[in-house]
């Protein structure tokens, strides 16, 4: 039985799929670039991610700071971004709402991102396009039967396990159970990092998806809420606008309570390849906007330290740690 599309989503057109064709011929290169034994590495860790950006964001400077300590660093980005919002106007011709082409072009972004964290090791969950941006939560693009919000859990946890499986991480990040912030695509990338980290070193799970292997850890994105306090303070100083139109750092409804983040790893020597990487998102990072006015001020310490909740794997000695491989 075949679910009918519903009717203010539009079905897929010719130029769409010579977009995810154009989009697979751009990312066949990166991937034949990845020549390694997995097992050659002491240290591999497997970051899941919604949308290109998304990475940098929220872990650029811990990825820069593993692989440059030469850790194999793996990036699993679920979708293309194919929903953002275009901050550059010679580009808005892209636009979902356009000739849709968006994903394509991020394609480009997150590959420049890419060399400038050091990361050599990037896929696209299922194949570059085999999900779609679903956007901010509510929206029409939600309910596309190729939206990652609507993906087959079974069938994209058995694609990350397959990828689990072959690079055989010890340390597993993706983002908590609200996805951070509330995006349908981050929700969705946690239950399918959380089970496919469950079922990866199960041979009676997806038996034909290679060797099983089961991480160490797990851990979950943190942003603590006393950082979200502080960066709000600089801000007004600073004379930016407070993000998200909020007049005061109480209203934000996200935010890690500072108890429940278990680890801080300290990347402010990496701070410049993350900066550096925030720069090849044009199309969804303002140059001039409130990341940079940040960058060399309180940003030594928003940006350069990130958090993390361990949420699977043994629990830290006082319950703090400084390093995702402790205890590995």
């Amino acid at each position: 039985m075949t679910t009918a599309e519903p009717a203010d989503v539009p079905a897929a057109t010719t130029v769409e799929q010579e977009v995810l064709d154009d989009a697979a011929a751009a990312v066949e290169p990166m991937e034949q670039l990845v020549d390694m034994t997995p097992l050659d590495h002491p240290h591999r860790l497997l970051l899941v991610h919604a949308h290109p950006d998304d990475e940098t964001i929220g872990t650029g400077a811990t990825m820069a700071k593993y692989a440059a300590e030469g850790a194999l660093v793996t990036l699993v980005t679920c979708t293309l971004g194919e929903e953002g919002e275009i901050l550059v106007p010679e580009l808005e011709h892209l636009a979902a709402d356009r000739e849709d082409r968006l994903g394509e072009h991020r394609i480009t972004e997150i590959a420049a991102a890419m060399r400038e964290l050091g990361v050599t090791d990037h896929r696209f969950l299922g194949g570059p396009g085999r999900w779609r941006d679903s956007g901010m939560m509510g929206l029409a693009s939600n309910d596309r039967p190729d939206a990652f919000w609507q993906a087959d859990l079974d069938e994209a946890v058995g694609e990350l396990v397959r990828v689990m499986r072959e690079v055989r991480p010890q340390v597993v990040v993706t983002y908590d159970d609200n996805g951070g912030y509330g995006h349908p695509d981050h929700i969705q990338a946690h239950r399918v990092a959380v089970e496919a980290f469950d079922a990866a070193g199960d041979p009676s799970r997806y038996p034909d998806a290679g060797e099983p292997w089961q991480p160490s850890k797990l851990y979950e994105t943190a942003l603590p809420v006393s950082v979200l306090h502080l960066a709000y303070e600089r801000l007004k100083e600073l004379g930016e606008d407070a993000p998200f139109g909020i007049t005061s750092p109480e209203e934000l409804d996200f935010g890690t309570p500072d108890e429940l983040v278990t680890t801080a790893v300290d990347a402010r020597d990496h701070l410049d390849a993350k900066i550096a990487a925030m720069r090849a998102y044009p199309t969804q990072i303002a140059v001039d906007g409130q990341f940079f006015a940040l960058s060399n001020d309180i940003g030594q310490g928003a940006f350069g330290v990130e958090y993390y909740r361990l949420v699977r794997g043994e629990p830290p000695a006082g319950g703090h740690e400084d390093d995702l491989f402790a205890n590995v």
